[in-house]
């Protein structure tokens, strides 16, 4: 219980200070710079999880909406009543066969909770203070084609936007929003056939495999898992049960008992201790990085087309939000080179902004947070930059030379492109 209560209230305090980080880094954005776009990369929000511990009962959590129900958003209300309105939105197949907003009473597999509806409520009221209230990104009276809405066929995914968009531009009109379906995780689009992308992640899989092997404390734990609910242990292990667990914890639900015993927070901890050692030597092993590269280059490289297209003065997607997954969000946080970000939490974000400099219309820069976290100098591209100037972003040409020629020289070998890079013999 100890444990518990340490966790859950080191999860406040974390989401405080994301809070008040953010709030302080854009308060100190330098007068004399322009905002000029803003590209948002979300994890979806809380959620029920994706797979069941064989033999127990489901954890029991209401995924209807309710406004007095903790957690509670001022704005809850107004969402549900928006999101009734909406049945005849225009969003991109199949998207437009998903529900707008979680409603059952019990959760099912993967759907969006009220804990995870809030959380990204929360993130696009922040948003909305900075970018409209104080920075004027888009004017009252904005257009659909000033927003670029992408997300996967996940209800959990286009409800967390949805969540986002509505604390962003409360009472949005319907006919001006668009979401586009992404069929990929990595967003990719039309460059998703990738060899040596696959290749790298059959390695970096090969290397969790015996990672695992060699960790005597977690077989011994999966073991004693499968005789409480009676299953072999491999059964066991394929459901993923740290999956349901974090459930079970983050919801405050005892975790599941059989005649044979209980579940238990030792096992929790056990597993949870070897994910952080597979995080450290994931980063070590590099395996995951070349996956990461190839894997965050499409996306990187839209951005940095909308970026150069915004630079030139065109008013279009100037707010650009992908509604994604933790899949999306770490090759991007791992290619940047921030290798030491934590993996992204229910309802991370990462923000990439374009600023104009007044005085010298013509450079532009860019900086980049992560959950609040001002992170632009630990990227690889800008890390030393900010020894060489005052200033307190990164040139967007430093941001450009590294999506177009330094990813793959990273990579090694003779690509100078991503088809070369994807399809090189050898590897």
């Amino acid at each position: 219980m100890l444990f518990r209560n340490r966790f859950l209230l080191l999860l406040a305090l974390a989401a405080l200070l994301a809070f008040v980080s953010l709030s302080l880094q854009f308060c100190h954005a330098p007068h004399h710079f322009k905002l000029v776009s803003v590209h948002v990369f979300i994890r979806h929000g809380d959620r029920y999880p994706l797979y069941v511990i064989p033999k127990t009962k489901r954890p029991e959590i209401d995924c209807t909406l309710v406004a007095n129900r903790k957690p509670y958003h001022p704005k809850l209300e107004a969402f549900i009543s928006h999101m009734s309105k909406g049945s005849g939105a225009s969003f991109e197949s199949p998207l437009n066969s998903l529900p707008l907003y979680p409603n059952h009473p019990l959760c099912e597999m993967g759907e969006l909770t009220q804990t995870g509806v809030v959380q990204h409520l929360q993130n696009g009221q922040l948003l909305r203070d900075i970018y409209l209230k104080k920075h004027k990104l888009l004017p009252n009276d904005w257009s659909a084609d000033q927003l670029y809405l992408e997300t996967t066929g996940k209800s959990r995914t286009l409800q967390s936007g949805l969540a986002l968009l509505y604390g962003f531009l409360p009472d949005f009109d319907w006919k001006k929003i668009y979401f586009r379906h992404q069929p990929s995780a990595l967003f990719c689009s039309g460059s998703c056939y990738c060899p040596v992308r696959n290749q790298y992640l059959e390695k970096e899989q090969r290397r969790q495999y015996l990672l695992r092997l060699k960790n005597s404390q977690l077989e011994k734990t999966y073991g004693e898992m499968a005789k409480i609910v009676d299953v072999p242990t491999k059964q066991l292990r394929a459901a993923n049960p740290i999956d349901s667990m974090l459930c079970h914890f983050c919801h405050n639900v005892s975790f599941p008992c059989t005649r044979n015993g209980c579940v238990d927070m030792e096992h929790f901890k056990v597993i949870k201790t070897h994910q952080i050692e597979d995080e450290r030597e994931r980063r070590e092993k590099k395996l995951y990085f070349g996956y990461s590269l190839l894997g965050a280059h499409p996306i990187l490289n839209q951005t940095i087309g909308r970026m150069q297209r915004a630079t030139e003065g065109r008013k279009e997607e100037l707010f650009a939000l992908y509604s994604a997954h933790d899949v999306t969000l770490s090759p991007v946080l791992s290619a940047l080179g921030l290798s030491e970000a934590r993996f992204p939490r229910f309802a991370a974000r990462l923000i990439f902004e374009l600023w104009q400099d007044r005085e010298k219309p013509s450079e532009h820069s860019v900086r980049i947070l992560y959950n609040g976290v001002d992170v632009t100098f630990h990227t690889s591209f800008c890390q030393d930059h900010h020894k060489r100037s005052p200033k307190p972003m990164c040139p967007l040409e430093n941001l450009v030379r590294f999506v177009k020629r330094d990813m793959f020289v990273a990579l090694g070998g003779s690509g100078t492109n991503y088809y070369d890079a994807c399809h090189r013999e050898g590897f």
